[in-house]
């Protein structure tokens, strides 16, 4: 007989949630409604009024708003460019320093070389500007110098300079045959002098030539001639009388020739020369000086040492190492760019 096996009825499917319709505010249940706490009552706002469709454009704050990002877009562009070309940036601004050295030092005339006395500025020879030569040769008629210009790196090389020398005389010196060759035997070719500009006189400058006598310091030719006895003063007439330069280089010339004749040097070894000479010398100079009597009390008390005291003689000192340092090279190439500036200017 076979066995009955229980069938198990299948298990019921999972209830499905009811879907509740939506409740209106109307059918809940109404609750008390609490009261607020103080201050924090609500101020009711009022609308704002609609933009009107024909009054124009879009309102103003949209604009600043589109304005500063363009703005911004545009400096982050030129900045960022700035960034990738920072080379061509430096190499055009050093184009324009170069550039604007090269306008100032033509406008002041910087590096030009005068080859003539005509070609000098007159301001140059009234303020006595001091300017520096290569020696040529040593002729019968004075020095010939090649004026040697600012040197001035690029500009110098880059500008072609023209041919010429300067005919230099001594002012305030009538050399003698010795005297010409003494400077031919002590001056040597291409050497370098600073000449300080007088006068003009036709085709040739008078000048007071200054040479180098170690780094620092230069010695006037014009007075070591008349110290050793090679030649005689004579009066620079294109000076002014009444300048304080005139005075000052005759003042200076007159003491280097005195130190000669009392030493006995060059053409004042022999007496007749020098009572000659003093003759000429009370009888000339006295009626220049006759107009003012007071530079020649002073001019001849500085003259006799043993009238001056211990302050004046350390007075005198200082003024001569005070000169010898305004004279070396390194004040004197100042002074001539100093001067060309100036000149500049005008």
């Amino acid at each position: 007989m076979p066995r009955l096996i229980p069938v198990m009825p299948p298990p019921p499917p999972p209830p499905v949630p009811s879907q509740r319709s939506p409740i209106s505010a109307q059918e809940l249940p109404s609750r008390p409604l609490l009261p607020k706490p103080l201050g924090t009552e609500t101020v009711p706002e009022t609308p704002t009024p609609a933009w009107p469709e024909l009054e124009g454009p879009a309102p103003e704050p949209l604009q600043a708003c589109t304005s500063t990002k363009s703005d911004f877009n545009v400096v982050a562009f030129l900045s960022k460019w700035a960034d990738d070309n920072l080379c061509l940036i430096r190499n055009i601004s050093t184009g324009m320093a170069v550039a604007g050295v090269m306008l100032f030092a033509r406008s002041i005339k910087l590096t030009t070389k005068f080859i003539s006395p005509s070609e000098i500025p007159k301001e140059f020879i009234k303020n006595n500007v001091k300017l520096r030569g290569r020696l040529h040769r040593v002729t019968e008629k004075g020095l010939e110098l090649e004026h040697i210009p600012i040197h001035v790196p690029l500009i110098s090389s880059w500008r072609r300079q023209p041919c010429g020398v300067l005919l230099i005389k001594l002012a305030g010196v009538e050399l003698t045959e010795a005297g010409h060759l003494w400077l031919r035997k002590e001056l040597k070719p291409f050497q370098v002098l600073w000449f300080q500009l007088l006068a003009r006189d036709n085709s040739s400058l008078l000048c007071y030539l200054l040479v180098n006598r170690g780094l620092y310091f230069t010695v006037s030719l014009n007075e070591e001639i008349l110290r050793r006895g090679l030649g005689k003063t004579v009066l620079i007439k294109e000076l002014d009388h009444n300048s304080r330069v005139y005075w000052t280089i005759h003042k200076n010339l007159l003491k280097a020739e005195l130190k000669a004749i009392r030493r006995g040097e060059g053409i004042w070894k022999e007496d007749t020369e020098k009572s000659s000479y003093m003759e000429k010398y009370k009888g000339s100079w006295r009626e220049i000086w006759s107009e003012d009597h007071s530079f020649k009390r002073r001019l001849l008390w500085e003259m006799d040492p043993r009238r001056k005291s211990f302050y004046e003689r350390l007075k005198s000192q200082c003024e001569k190492y005070k000169d010898k340092l305004s004279n070396s090279s390194f004040m004197l190439k100042v002074r001539e760019f100093l001067s060309r500036v100036k000149l500049g200017k005008r």
